[in-house]
């Protein structure tokens, strides 16, 4: 994302995707946060309707962050997270077979991401946001954060037999944005 001098933001170009294989997203979800500390996620949906997301800051300031949980990767249970902002521009693309969260990191955060499969509510998953193999530095106290009973009642990653399966891309390719 790319802001302008009178405020217009570019968020997404097919050519600024084509490092990742150019996804065809399908559908544009947002996400309204009133207050600092609320955390969403580890989410994802299996297949045969998973997904890969680009998630944007369109108002506010959030930590955001993926975990690769594909079977047989070499970063499996490893995570990335950066801090992006509707200031920023940056962006974060999340691959198929890597659970997605983010934390707000002040009040009033409105945040879109696009998606390469519909929502199935029957392909709906994720992992525990506060998984100690995980190991995420979230930036307050675990006492401070909001979370939301489904996000709570999560599995661990010990307890989840992905069905993701390693395509030979490591974690590294997994990286924030900014779309020409």
């Amino acid at each position: 994302m790319r802001m302008s001098a009178v405020g217009l933001a570019r968020l997404f170009t097919r050519s600024g995707c084509a490092r990742w294989g150019s996804p065809r997203f399908v559908q544009d979800n947002q996400s309204s946060s009133k207050r600092t500390s609320i955390l969403r996620g580890l989410h994802f949906q299996l297949p045969p309707r998973a997904q890969a997301k680009l998630v944007s800051v369109v108002r506010g300031r959030i930590l955001d962050v993926a975990v690769d949980v594909r079977h047989g990767s070499p970063s499996f249970g490893e995570h990335v997270a950066i801090e992006s902002s509707s200031d920023s521009g940056r962006q974060l693309y999340v691959p198929v077979g890597f659970a997605h969260g983010f934390l707000t990191l002040e009040d009033d955060v409105v945040v879109t991401y696009k998606v390469t499969d519909y929502y199935s509510p029957a392909h709906d998953s994720g992992l525990r946001w506060n998984d100690p193999q995980i190991a995420i530095q979230w930036p307050c106290k675990q006492t401070d954060i909001v979370v939301s009973d489904r996000d709570r009642s999560l599995p661990l990653l010990k307890d989840f037999t992905s069905p993701f399966v390693y395509d030979g891309h490591p974690l590294e390719p997994l990286t924030v944005t900014e779309l020409a």
